[in-house]
């Protein structure tokens, strides 16, 4: 059995706008117009091997309750979901899944994937995954290198070194040893890395025995194992998912596969893969995969281009006119406007940071916010004031809670809802309203079976997400601090 390990951490700063720390890009639909994102895309891509299991999923324990709805929406059980409390890079990760699988599955591999790539030629992926089970099984530590089609700056490389004896690959090339390991070359070096035929993209996908991971991390990291052993032996069952313990993990340190383990080990093996694939890694990355018409844009929402070439023009909602532009990103959201020059969009992270280090609320979330129960959009802000959207899902509820510092008015404008208001409890239905004064214990419900839509009008000298307590929450969330319902 092969049990597909889905990494689906990290924030994605280089892609936004539109990816931001709350919702980021491995949880967004950028590969076509299938409507899937990047995440559902990986769990179907592994569903579909030979011998494939249920994922494992690793994500970061904020992001608990957007894994379990894209998996719900596509009706996918997960092996398990573990929650890490913070990033500590691939190499801890792997280790965390080849411990568990061991104690569950040990005779199973373990194959390691990114949750934001795009992949675009499945049979060539499969190919690639059962060219590289032999070597696996026999204990190697199988990666998969992109075979190259440009001189590509952004990219790691990996050199190919002498061919597995009787192994033989994807159209009869390798499985190779490795040779060693390459950080981002300039273009010049990339370019004599293409014509050497020797040198293929560092994918960051892997295969192998957890034993034969856990034997080589144990050689080169033993304190990195030792937190790991310690962290999955302190794994709780929290709902539907498993907590990571934060006081094991906090001491683990953070390193990459490639610079804990396949970087030294003696068995790593590279098998070639011809598939086009990207790692999302900016908007040009995103631009390299995309469809473009004949003047090189790609085009996604409502979008006039006029003397525009080499592009890429995204808009999520409000119409984007572009004039006489060359070579641009331009993407759109309900509160950000990107435009950058192509060859600049790596610089992406540093408006993020600047952003962050400003106190500037978007880089964290988008106007609309997703919650166990549904999701709410900010309409309108002002002082003492802000109007929301909300939508409770069929059969869901928000915490029980209440405010410190404002006050709530709700009108229902579809559905049914459940108000609990101090002592009472009531119903009410479309154009009905309600008053939840500044103090008072207060749940929101839906018992109908069709979405229940309301708006929100909040006042009050303070309006943060973080004024809320909670007494009592259906999804395991702890006491207040962490945003609305």
């Amino acid at each position: 059995m092969v049990i597909p390990v889905i990494l689906c951490g990290g924030s994605g700063t280089r892609l936004w706008p539109l990816s931001r720390a709350h919702y980021p890009k491995q949880f967004l639909s950028l590969a076509g117009e299938s409507g899937r994102s990047l995440l559902q895309g990986t769990v179907l891509r592994a569903a579909r091997l030979e011998g494939a299991g249920p994922p494992l999923i690793i994500t970061h324990q904020d992001h608990r309750f957007l894994v379990a709805e894209q998996l719900r929406e596509m009706e996918a059980a997960p092996e398990a979901i573990l929650l890490e409390p913070m990033a500590r890079n691939t190499a801890p990760a792997a280790a965390v899944a080849s411990l568990w699988a061991l104690e569950r599955h040990p005779d199973a591999l373990l194959l390691i994937l990114p949750s934001d790539h795009i992949v675009r030629d499945e049979a060539a992926f499969t190919q690639a995954v059962e060219a590289g089970v032999a070597p696996a099984r026999s204990g190697g530590l199988v990666t998969f290198g992109i075979v190259p089609t440009r001189p590509e700056t952004g990219y790691g490389y990996i050199k190919a070194g002498e061919p597995l004896e009787g192994k033989s690959g994807p159209d009869g090339r390798g499985p190779f040893r490795i040779e060693r390991f390459v950080e981002k070359p300039d273009r010049e070096t990339a370019a004599r890395y293409l014509e050497s035929g020797r040198y293929l993209w560092n994918s960051g996908m892997f295969l192998f025995r957890p034993d034969a991971y856990l034997d080589e991390l144990g050689r080169f990291h033993p304190e990195m194992l030792q937190w790991c052993r310690k962290a999955v032996e302190g794994l709780t069952a929290d709902l539907d998912f498993h907590r990571i313990p934060s006081d094991a993990f906090q001491s683990c340190p953070s390193g990459s596969m490639d610079e804990v383990v396949m970087e030294r080990t003696r068995r790593g093996v590279v098998v070639p893969a011809g598939f086009p694939w990207s790692d999302v890694g900016s908007w040009a990355a995103l631009w390299e995969v995309a469809e473009r018409d004949d003047r090189g844009n790609a085009v996604k929402g409502d979008c006039l281009l006029l003397d525009t070439a080499d592009s890429y023009i995204h808009s999520t909602g409000r119409l984007v006119a572009a004039l006489g532009l060359r070579g641009h990103v331009v993407v759109e959201t309900a509160d950000a406007v990107l435009v950058a020059p192509k060859e600049r969009v790596q610089e992406v992270k540093e408006v993020v940071r600047r952003l962050r280090a400003a106190g500037r609320r978007e880089v964290e979330h988008h106007r609309k916010v997703y919650r166990p129960w549904g999701s709410y959009e900010e309409l309108s802000l002002g002082p003492r004031f802000q109007v929301k959207h909300i939508v409770v899902k069929p059969g869901a509820a928000l915490s029980l809670q209440m405010h410190h510092h404002r006050a709530e008015h709700w009108v229902v404008v579809r559905g049914t809802a459940r108000i609990t208001r101090g002592d009472e409890t009531f119903l009410l239905t479309e154009n009905q309203s309600t008053y939840i004064p500044l103090g008072v214990k207060h749940r929101l419900e839906n018992p109908g079976i069709i979405p229940l839509e309301l708006i929100e009008v909040q006042s009050g000298p303070y309006l943060g997400e973080d004024d809320i307590v909670r007494f009592d929450d259906h999804y395991g969330r702890s006491g207040g601090g962490d945003g609305q319902g």
